[in-house]
């Protein structure tokens, strides 16, 4: 539906009475290739001869010759019936074929198509039986060509293997397609400069059209071999938004252009002879691109559906087209679930999980009986062993859905006939029961189902579909009890699509199709095997040498349906719904993730409060700035009234400055070795700082002086946590240890125990720790770039995710604990999701972020050359880069209202900028 929108705008749809032709009267993988003005003479030399205006084309495999007047049939004759080829009349009856110089073209065959007869949409008529028909083209001079074309074209219809007509029919459009070149006059403009020019396919459903890519400085052009349907498509290459790299036929040489951010179909997909070209041609868009449009990564459209900013139909869409499925191409078509298991109800209770199907399981799976007995011959069966003989998407199903709207591509498909009038889609609660009971029916959706659009479900056409076994003809589908219209069937499967249940399912369902459920023993365990061919790599089709078995492979792959392309290997984040208050076990873990603080949170007006003042960071402004210490400043903690803002340097000093007086108060050394981070516990009477020297120090405010020392570590102390008194520390020594115990100054002692309470053992240096809001989960970077999510409340390892590609700076949870986000040396700012350690999205800058603060939708950091950096993680681009510190952003505090920031860097500053409004 909408690539029949697609090609057909608004004008074309009101003339497309008129052009009754098109590429789809061809056979599958036939290519047209010419037409003439001509007329079909009937019944010539007698009183009743008639003259038939029309064109006469000329295909790869048949001639068809379309009259002018609507009311005659179009006429198809394929060339493997014909019997004589030559110039009408000729006096060597007793030749084959023959060579013409002048006068018409006769064609004696034993069969005949009649399509499309008053412009009705039907099932081809066929006569059999030897006929001549004469065709008098306008240009008696082309007739000699235009016989010898054909008698070309015979001889490989004619051929017994399927692969030597493949081959030969090949090397006469590669001879047609090396004669030509793109007419550069068609350029849009005189001063556009040619990038490169190649041969290339355009595809559209069922069919594709040779011709030549030409691509500028300004402009992509595709000119068809034959002018149909217009002599030049061009793409302004300022309106692309999205380009894709796609399998077609198995081989890596598609290539689809969007002009929109998300519709459904593209506006051009090329199939390219050379991957080479194909390559060159996205280099070339991909670099025009990098300046105006972002390109997205799975994940990135991941985080973007999980925090609410993606419904689960434009998720869909999304994961989709990043899996090779495509409107222009029925083997791949976007694939959609069944959601709804209730087809006989007379109101739909989407409150109750009962009205759903479980979207844990495929299909195939969905009936335990029908199962058993799957399994029971996959276990009997040979390798290479599967579990469903036929796939839950094909061109087949697809067409099986959209036989009202798109009749044509039906009869395409089946050899110009329609199925049996009892296996057509009659009724949306028989499809569904056949999906659950039929032997060989394991058919998802398609993306119509959750569309706006309902032509696909009434028969608005009037078309002759057949009459069913109880004589009732096949009209509109039949639609479930709770629908009163089918735009009502539409918006309650949409309603349906996006509801709580589904939100919080449809990562399962995910798993299946695009993720690690999808290939090897995770699909076995979830029953989710289909044909080895099916899959992406499932066969090489170059390792086969026999053309005609090629030929077979791939006509078979096309037909039995594909795939996606697998998008995620580990298991898929759920969405986060707003009655959603746990994380499930994950399996395989054998503790599980503590439960996370529910939403309501977010009404409470500080949350507004922050939510605008993270909306106005990129107007941050440098408000004063003060160069206090010798060296970098490592660590700020500021006093809870913001009167007092304590720092640590690499110069090994403690100072405390008053923001009031704007006055250095204090300045305490240690050691003689740099200090690394600071924290003010609560009550604002004691400052812990960590060192180089392996320690841990506590600062009594209100003594002046030392109070305790934590000799804890064999190296660095690197980054020091607190919460609900316990100490966390990492080390350059390999660990993050958790401490228990009151410093002397809340104790009111005058020296402290602490007791180590866990060891966090870790293989390489441990540069950077965070804890979650609860303190139940600890992430801690390494200096080789693992991000390792530690459960506090058994010490055990939840996810190991070697993200970075060298040090991790820092590391921190989102306010609602349901992501990570981590930045290291790569200049990478990865987000990881804490319920599956999935990596969820990744985006690059050109330099190292040293650190930073966020909200989960937007980052502020600091970069190593100084700037201040505003990332829009949801929109994947940097929103703003702010001028700040002359050497590397060190360490960065925000105050919980977000109207304070305070940054320290190795320019030895501390800076107070402030948010206009």
């Amino acid at each position: 539906m909408a690539f029949l929108r697609k090609q057909r705008g608004p004008r074309q749809l009101q003339l497309s009475s008129r052009e009754r032709f098109s590429l789809l009267l061809l056979n599958l993988e036939e290519y047209y290739f010419e037409q003439h003005t001509a007329n079909h003479i009937q019944q010539r030399g007698t009183q009743d001869e008639r003259k038939i205006r029309g064109s006469f084309k000329i295909c790869s495999k048949s001639v068809i010759f379309e009259p002018d007047a609507i009311s005659e049939p179009i006429i198809k004759i394929p060339l493997r019936d014909c019997i004589h080829i030559g110039k009408h009349g000729d006096s060597e009856a007793n030749k084959l074929f023959t060579k013409a110089k002048s006068g018409g073209i006769s064609l004696i065959f034993s069969q005949v198509y009649f399509i499309k007869e008053h412009n009705i949409v039907a099932p081809y008529k066929i006569e059999r039986g030897k006929m001549e028909y004469i065709f008098e083209l306008d240009v008696s001079g082309k007739v000699e060509d235009v016989v010898e074309t054909l008698l070309q074209l015979h001889r490989a219809s004619c051929l017994d293997k399927l692969g030597d007509q493949t081959a030969m029919i090949t090397a006469i459009l590669q001879s047609r397609l090396a004669r030509t070149s793109f007419d550069k006059n068609r350029f849009q403009s005189v001063s556009e400069k040619l990038h490169m020019e190649c041969k290339a396919e355009m595809v559209t459903p069922l069919v594709t059209n040779p011709g030549h890519v030409c691509i500028t400085d300004t402009n992509l052009y595709f000119q068809p071999l034959n002018g149909y349907p217009k002599p030049v498509v061009q793409i302004t290459l300022q309106d692309v938004r999205r380009i894709y790299k796609r399998r077609h036929g198995l081989m890596p040489l598609g290539l689809e252009v969007f002009c929109t951010e998300d519709d459904l179909c593209s506006d051009i997909y090329l199939k390219f002879y050379e991957s080479q070209d194909r390559d060159d041609v996205y280099f070339y868009i991909a670099t025009y691109l990098e300046h105006h449009v972002v390109e997205r990564t799975a994940e990135s459209y991941t985080l973007q559906w999980q925090r609410g900013h993606l419904s689960n139909r434009q998720y869909l869409l999304h994961l989709n087209n990043l899996a090779d499925r495509s409107c222009s191409d029925l083997s791949q078509y976007p694939v959609f679930p069944w959601t709804i298991s209730d087809y006989c109800s007379l109101e739909l209770d989407l409150s109750n999980p009962e009205t759903f199907r479980d979207l844990s399981k495929p299909v195939g799976a969905l009936n335990k009986e029908r199962l058993e007995r799957l399994l029971a011959r996959y276990q009997e069966m040979p390798e290479p062993k599967f579990m469903y003989g036929s796939h839950y998407s094909s061109p087949g199903y697809v067409l099986f859905y959209l036989v009202r709207i798109a009749p044509e591509y039906m009869l395409c498909l089946q050899n110009g006939r329609f199925d049996n009038a009892d296996r057509m889609f009659n009724s949306i609660a028989e499809t569904w029961k056949n999906c659950l009971d039929g032997a060989t029916d394991f058919k998802e959706l398609i993306p119509e189902f959750y569309g706006d659009d309902v032509s696909f479900l009434v028969n608005s056409l009037k078309l002759d579909l057949g009459k069913r076994q109880g004589g009732q003809m096949v009209d509109d589908v039949e639609l479930p009890p709770w629908a009163r219209s089918p735009q009502d069937f539409l918006q309650k499967s949409k309603d349906a699509l996006e509801s709580t249940y589904v939100s919080e399912h449809l990562h399962e369902w995910i798993d299946l199709i695009f993720g690690y459920k999808q290939k090897g023993s995770n699909a076995i365990g979830a029953h989710n095997v289909f044909h080895p061919l099916t899959y992406e790599g499932g066969v090489d089709l170059n390792s086969i040498e026999d053309p005609d078995e090629k030929v077979a492979m791939l006509t078979q792959i096309l037909e039995f349906g594909q795939t996606p392309k697998q998008l995620f290997v580990t298991p898929h984040p759920r969405r986060i719904t707003p009655k959603f208050k746990s994380v499930s076990q994950i399996s395989g873990y054998s503790t599980p993730i503590p439960d996370f603080p529910g939403e309501e949170s977010f009404e409470d007006l500080t949350e507004e409060s922050k939510t605008l003042a993270w909306n106005n960071m990129t107007k941050l402004q440098l408000h004063e700035h003060y160069k206090i210490h010798k060296d970098a400043v490592t660590g700020i903690a500021v006093s809870c009234n913001g009167s007092s803002v304590f720092t640590t340097s690499q110069d090994s000093t403690l100072k405390m400055f008053s923001k009031e007086s704007k006055m250095l108060q204090r300045s305490i050394s240690f050691s003689n070795m740099a200090l690394s981070s600071c924290l003010l516990l609560p009550g604002d009477a004691t400052v812990i700082t960590s060192s180089w020297d392996n320690n841990v120090y506590f600062y009594s405010i209100a003594f002046g002086r030392r109070q305790d020392t934590l000799m804890g570590h064999d190296d660095a102390v690197s980054k020091i946590c607190w919460h609900d008194d316990r100490l966390y520390t990492a080390s350059w020594d390999s660990t993050v240890k958790v401490w228990s115990g009151v410093p002397a100054e809340m104790s009111g002692a005058k020296k402290h125990q602490f007791d180590l309470v866990a060891e966090l053992e870790h293989d390489v240096s441990v540069d950077t720790i965070s804890l979650n809001a609860a303190s139940t989960l600890l992430v801690s970077g390494t200096k080789e770039g693992t991000v390792t999510l530690w459960d506090l409340t058994t010490a055990a390892v939840l996810h190991q995710i070697p993200c970075h590609s060298g040090t991790i700076y820092d590391t921190a949870f989102s306010p609602d604990s349901r992501h990570i986000l981590s930045i290291g040396a790569d200049g990478c700012l990865n987000v990881i999701d804490v319920q599956t350690g999935m990596l969820i999205s990744s985006m690059t800058s050109d330099e190292p972020q040293r650190c930073f603060i966020w909200d989960g939708n937007s980052v502020l950091s600091g970069s190593q050359s100084g700037q201040l950096l505003v990332w829009d993680l949801l929109g994947g681009k940097i929103s703003e880069r702010i001028q700040g510190h002359t050497g590397a952003v060190t360490c960065i505090w925000m105050n919980e209202q977000c109207s304070s920031i305070i940054t320290g860097g190795e320019d030895r500053q501390i800076m107070f900028w402030k948010l206009q409004y």
